[in-house]
């Protein structure tokens, strides 16, 4: 019987400078999903809770006052701490500082970054984490391309135009499971993609889950990402955003886009 976590961190402090004019006066994670009225942190929140998650620390930092404030008149549906850095940390100092004052240390914790915005079971990841042993688990997404792709044939011949096809690579989806010990793991300044990771990886102690055939994400990382998260939404219903490509059986093709908070794996 597995043990899910009920505890998670968000990660709101980047300054989403490619999100202008919408971060010129509130923190990316406080944008608002066109159509939806709630800003991304809103929806993580609630997806959190669905999860069985009952606390969450926030990590702030660009305008940290306004996503503070927010919190403060917003009716959550679960237990919310923030915190601010005293000064820029990184991401893996960062998420270091904010796992300080999850309320139970000892037990396993999600974490995402603050623009990932999707739905899918975290139970099910938690599961997988559990199952292979693994210190720290990373959700893995294959985003399509933005471009159209020719194919062609060995003599050079051109045989079919693809448009946006998947790409050959899975990324981080920036949506975690770690364990307890995972914490003191992290450096107090710096990157932990570059540093925990991949010593983790060559430990064979890192693992990376497939998000499901059907499984919803996107990175909100510019303004066409918005535009295209409320064209999603309006496909779907409301509060039922749906991934707008064709599954490939074993394989997962999922909305986004090769910058933004979604990064290759071991990069």
């Amino acid at each position: 019987m597995h043990t899910y976590p009920t505890q998670a961190v968000i990660l709101a402090g980047g300054q989403g400078s490619r999100l202008r004019p919408y971060t010129d006066d509130r923190p990316k994670p406080m944008v608002e999903i066109p159509g939806t009225g709630t800003p991304i942190i809103g929806h993580q929140l609630s997806w959190l809770a669905a999860e069985g998650v009952t606390d969450v620390v926030i990590s702030c930092g660009h305008l940290a006052e306004v996503l503070q404030e927010w919190l403060d008149s917003a009716d959550l549906p679960l237990r919310v701490t923030t915190v601010v850095e005293p000064e820029p940390l990184g991401r893996g100092g960062g998420l270091k500082y904010a796992a300080a004052r999850l309320p139970a240390p000892d037990q396993p914790w999600y974490a995402t970054n603050g623009d990932i915005w999707t739905r899918f079971s975290l139970r099910e990841m938690a599961a997988f984490h559990t199952e292979r042993d693994a210190t720290a688990t990373l959700a893995l997404a294959r985003p399509r391309i933005p471009w159209g792709a020719v194919e062609t044939d060995e003599f050079g011949h051109v045989l079919d135009f693809i448009e946006s096809p998947p790409s050959p690579y899975l990324i981080n989806a920036g949506v975690y499971v770690f364990s307890a010990g995972f914490a003191e793991l992290l450096p107090d300044r710096g990157d932990h993609e570059r540093t925990t990771f991949p010593r983790l990886a060559r430990q064979r102690r890192l693992a990376g889950y497939p998000l499901p055939n059907g499984a919803y994400w996107r990175a909100i990382d510019t303004a066409k990402d918005l535009t295209e998260a409320a064209k999603e939404l309006a496909s779907g219903g409301p509060g039922r955003p749906v991934s707008p490509v064709s599954p490939v059986p074993g394989v997962e093709h999922l909305p986004g886009h090769p910058g933004g908070s979604g990064s290759p794996v071991g990069r």
